[in-house]
């Protein structure tokens, strides 16, 4: 069965080409890809995709923009086969990552969500590793592994070490919880310990197969610069030690509380941002 390539589209248009061609070319064909549209002003998008003749490409436009969390939610109520990805409009498949991800879905039928290893590019195409992503490499998983429960909640409270594009997500699953409303920079951590929550489990495989595109300019970044992005983190992480402290998942409880690497990003970004080092030009992602 198909799994279903979800991609908002709201951005550079270069770079969407190369997204959408990354994932026409999989060694695995058996795709469908949907672009929900949220009302970017360029009919070049549109256009272009009519253009490759591809049946596998369904193109949809919102009728009013619907934002971060819109959309996704959006995307979600279009997914119709078992498994799929909500992948970024810049970011870009390696071509075995869906062949990557279906033999892991077949290993693992039960799990909720797989994680793949994932390098990260910047604007140009250029592997790089800020420091961000050299503390996600830390945190994550060193082995092949299936994390659930208090186990998993706990390791992402301390630094949500995955990357929401590149998450395969069972559908069944992500619908029992789905995205909660009011969040745009911990949406993808929220969905994670929602699933972890419900005896949800979360296999994990290093092999790269996707890159990840970082933004200096992208939503977290400049919301890192006025404090929207930390005041959303404090909220949701005080909220979530007390939900697993009522659950009765102390060690999850005690990582939410702390939530060591979102406070070292907001020392970063203000760092940053005192020096001028980051962008203010929002690229919507």
């Amino acid at each position: 069965m198909p799994i279903d390539v979800m991609m908002p589209f709201y951005g550079d248009v270069a770079q969407f080409r190369e997204a959408v061609t990354s994932v026409l070319d999989q060694s695995d064909p058996d795709l469908r890809l949907v672009v929900v549209d949220d009302c970017y002003p360029d009919p070049t998008p549109r256009e272009w995709l009519a253009s490759l003749n591809d049946a596998r490409v369904r193109y949809l436009r919102n009728d009013t923009n619907l934002g971060v969390n819109g959309n996704f939610r959006r995307c979600v109520e279009l997914v119709t086969a078992d498994w799929f990805v909500v992948m970024g409009c810049d970011d870009v498949m390696h071509a075995d990552y869906l062949a990557t991800v279906r033999t892991l879905t077949r290993h693992h039928p039960e799990a909720s969500v797989i994680a793949p290893g994932v390098d990260v590019i910047d604007e140009n195409g250029r592997t790089v590793r800020p420091l961000g992503d050299r503390m996600k490499s830390v945190l994550a998983p060193s082995n092949a592994t299936v994390l659930s429960g208090e186990r998993l909640a706990t390791s992402l409270y301390h630094g949500n070490w995955t990357y929401f594009p590149s998450l395969l997500w069972r559908t069944a699953a992500v619908r029992e919880v789905g995205f909660r409303p009011g969040l745009e920079i911990v949406l993808d951590l929220a969905l994670l310990v929602d699933l972890a929550a419900d005896d949800g489990s979360l296999v994990y495989d290093p092999e790269v197969v996707f890159s990840y595109r970082r933004h200096s300019g992208s939503v977290s970044s400049v919301q890192a610069v006025d404090g929207r992005r930390f005041d959303e983190e404090n909220r949701f992480f005080a909220a979530e030690a007390e939900r697993c402290a009522a659950r009765g998942w102390p060690r999850a409880a005690r990582a939410a509380r702390l939530h060591a690497t979102s406070r070292l990003n907001r020392l970063q970004a203000r760092v940053g941002a005192a020096a001028g080092k980051v962008s203010t030009g929002l690229n919507r992602r």
